[in-house]
């Protein structure tokens, strides 16, 4: 089993370097048949991104798409062509857990499964109301058989994405409309919170209607 962790980037100077120590410390967890690497997709990145991923020692290629659809395609199929077999996707301003990986290879050994639609927590409410993260732990569904997507913490076995044809070239949503590939061609999704990831509480949003723009759009309707 090879594992490509694909990682799109747009100016993540400031997050870049914990969100690859993290994947690095899931990877060590990894028993030694299992192999894994991560591929940073660098998107017009004009800030010190590409400088700290070089200094992390990580794979990396670039492109200029302003489209987070196009850049996590282009990440996975390089990816593929290297050989992965299971490609994890995370978001670089995000910090997976030491068992992020593991926990998909427990998941895939347990039962057969084409995908795994993992959990995020927030990495910092202190300049959020206390309303907001009421509203938000009360939306969120931290359990087994949850629904909620992440591009941030969600993974898939190779073939079934080349099937359907892989990411579509969204500015936004683009994670949604994968799961719903899978599911209208009926491959087998499992709905995990073993599989977790920290990721930002920024209410600067790099896509218009992601985490980010959710999170800001709460905080509004509570104040």
């Amino acid at each position: 089993m090879k594992i490509g962790i694909v990682i799109p980037a747009h100016n993540e100077a400031m997050t870049i370097s914990d969100c690859l120590a993290s994947v690095q410390t899931a990877i060590e967890q990894l028993p030694s048949n299992i192999s894994a690497y991560p591929l940073v997709v660098l998107d017009d990145c004009t800030d010190d991104t590409l400088a700290l991923v070089e200094n992390a020692g990580v794979d990396y290629i670039e492109c200029d798409y302003h489209c987070v659809g196009k850049v996590r395609d282009l990440g996975i199929r390089h990816a593929i062509k290297k050989g992965a077999t299971w490609i994890a996707c995370t978001d670089a301003d995000s910090i997976v857990t030491p068992d992020w990986l593991m926990e998909q290879v427990t998941h895939i050994k347990q039962q057969p499964t084409d995908m795994i639609c993992g959990v995020v927590d927030v990495d910092n409410w202190a300049h959020l109301t206390s309303q907001t993260r009421e509203a938000y732990i009360a939306h969120y569904q931290d359990m087994m058989g949850h629904r909620h997507i992440h591009g941030a913490n969600l993974s898939f076995r190779d073939e079934a994405y080349l099937a359907v044809g892989g990411f579509a070239p969204l500015p936004c949503h683009e994670d949604v409309d994968l799961v719903k590939k899978f599911e209208n061609q009926g491959y087998a999704i499992t709905w995990s919170n073993h599989v977790r990831v920290i990721t930002s509480s920024r209410l600067e949003a790099r896509a218009n209607e992601g985490f980010a723009a959710f999170l800001a759009n709460l905080e509004k309707s509570n104040l």
